[in-house]
């Protein structure tokens, strides 16, 4: 087996596995519904272009390092979640030192994708940049590329990342991830594990709270619909 190509096999699986701790963390989004005209498939809350922090004041970006034999893996990473904890989109920027060099870039997407589509990713106004699928698991889908010193600039100048993918009912799904903090994480060091688990606990307390706000709503609609009244405004 070619040594670089055993490398970037390390790397994806440490890209799975930073999806999988960091994921759940505050530097999660939890989504707002979408327009239905552009629904992600298999998601019960359908990603829009707009998405507020799960919790106020915690970077989106963050970045873990992980050593692996004669290298070190490290991946800066934004992951956008749904308050269910379903996956809407994820960018890893996995970075290989050591005995070899490697940079790969990932876009992390649901299932119900049109693959010969792949995914567009644009940087504020510049031209978009097609990626093509890797690897498909039952819960979501990766595209893959070489990650270029010219996309990490652009990314550290840019305000603002679009990422593009064509669900099963062909129409795209556009999801807007900011930029800000990106380049501090990038340039700066890992996240240690206690910061991580304080993240962990933060991101628990707000998906709960949203999740006893879905459910008052809900009660407030049957109660209005018992009455005839009109449910109040939230």
């Amino acid at each position: 087996m070619n040594h670089s190509l055993h490398v970037t096999r390390k790397a994806l699986r440490s890209g799975m596995a930073g999806l999988a701790v960091l994921g759940a963390l505050t530097g999660s989004v939890v989504a707002q519904e979408a327009p239905a005209k552009a629904p992600a498939a298999k998601a019960p809350a359908k990603a829009g272009a707009a998405a507020q922090p799960a919790v106020a004041g915690q970077p989106s970006w963050f970045k873990v390092c992980t050593p692996q034999g004669d290298n070190t893996i490290c991946n800066t990473q934004y992951t956008m979640i749904a308050d269910t904890r379903q996956l809407i989109t994820a960018i890893n920027l996995i970075d290989v030192k050591g005995k070899v060099n490697q940079k790969v870039l990932q876009v992390v997407v649901p299932t119900g994708r049109v693959i010969p589509a792949g995914i567009q990713m644009q940087v504020d106004q510049n031209a978009p940049a097609a990626i093509g699928y890797s690897v498909c698991f039952p819960d979501r889908c990766i595209a893959e590329a070489q990650l270029t010193d010219a996309i990490i600039n652009s990314m550290k100048k840019g305000n603002g990342l679009t990422v593009t993918s064509i669900n099963f009912q062909r129409q795209a799904n556009p999801i807007k991830i900011t930029l800000s903090g990106f380049t501090g994480a990038f340039d700066g060091p890992p996240a240690a594990q206690p910061e991580l688990a304080q993240r962990q606990e933060e991101l628990d307390k707000a998906l709960q709270k949203q999740a006893e706000t879905r459910r008052k709503k809900f009660e407030d609609a049957q109660a209005a619909a018992k009455t005839g009244e009109a449910a109040p405004a939230q």
